[in-house]
């Protein structure tokens, strides 16, 4: 996704030799259109500069050639790596010296069709969702602010859409001091915000405009590692749409009004199929996958702080 070669740039604050252009990265799977011969990509952010035209971007193409048809950029200049962030290298040597937003696309466009057109939705950790119009050079037909975004903000990994709507999970999840009560003693930790990020958001495909949202609703009460976020990829079927949350839970919502029609909190310990001990916690990255009547999804995500769990777990109807 980059054309240039790198080559040296300026040195670190370690005295590091540093190079780019880099990044641009594809966090997700590409798009295809095979009517068209076209495949779409989003990619990610640059590491480190120059920044280039094709970072935190929405490219279309040729499936047989791999020329590129068109480059829509929704967020310039952000070059960032996680040199930036205090807690992971306190003296942020690595760093780019005008350190972006960290914006990346995360997720798999949607090319959907709907009014006898088609739309291609992008959703970015800027907590903005596009429709773009890939017919023309993939010019921006509408965007909907759903959040305010972030390195873990905005949407981390994926919607959904059917032929009406996009069903769209926001996160914006975010950490606080907490006090906690550790060996008799009050403590102050670091941990994720309790009260803020997540909801579930439909938008029409037409025009991006909001039909409805839903709130997680407050379960983080007395637990640790958690949060209302909802970074988990969406999956819609017919009528319902599934998004995990880092609170654990699993819900179903009505596709049409968006109350939640089933609930499950994955939080526990599980007697397993094969005898290991497991437990659930934080739902993040992959959805839930639907196939034969049944929905499995897996529970436990503890890289950043949230909830850890080690269990695969199969959903029938009743």
């Amino acid at each position: 996704m980059i054309a240039e070669a790198p080559h040296k740039t300026s040195v670190s604050k370690a005295g590091t030799q540093l190079w780019g252009p880099s990044g641009a990265g594809v966090w997700s799977s590409p798009t295809l259109d095979p009517q068209s011969r076209v495949l779409y990509v989003a990619t990610g952010n640059n590491y480190s500069n120059p920044v280039t035209n094709t970072s935190d971007a929405v490219l279309a193409l040729n499936m047989d050639t791999g020329k590129i048809l068109w480059t829509q950029q929704t967020t310039p200049n952000d070059a960032h790596n996680s040199s930036c962030f205090p807690f992971m290298d306190a003296t942020q040597s690595n760093c780019p010296a005008k350190s972006g937003s960290d914006f990346d696309f995360g997720a798999s466009p949607i090319l959907a069709t709907t009014r006898g057109r088609q739309v291609l939705v992008a959703a970015q950790k800027s907590g903005v969702v596009y429709g773009l119009n890939p017919g023309k050079g993939g010019t921006v037909t509408w965007q909907t602010r759903i959040g305010k975004g972030g390195s873990l903000g905005g949407i981390e990994w994926g919607a959904a859409a059917d032929d009406q709507n996009v069903y769209v999970a926001l996160s914006d999840c975010d950490w606080k001091t907490l006090e906690r009560t550790k060996d008799g003693q009050k403590v102050s930790v670091v941990d994720l915000d309790p009260d803020k990020g997540g909801g579930l958001f439909a938008l029409r495909l037409a025009d991006g405009v909001r039909v409805w949202n839903t709130p997680t609703p407050p379960t983080c009460a007395g637990r640790e590692h958690c949060s209302p976020a909802q970074l988990a990829a969406v999956t819609a079927i017919p009528g319902v749409i599934f998004s995990g949350s880092l609170d654990g839970h699993l819900r179903a919502y009505s596709s049409r009004t968006g109350r939640i029609l089933w609930d499950y909190d994955t939080i526990r310990n599980f007697s397993t199929v094969n005898g290991v001990p497991a437990h659930g916690g934080s739902l993040n990255g992959p959805g839930a996958v639907v196939v034969g009547g049944m929905i499995y999804i897996n529970s436990g995500y503890g890289r950043f702080g949230e909830a850890p769990g080690n269990v695969l777990l199969a959903f029938s109807v009743e």
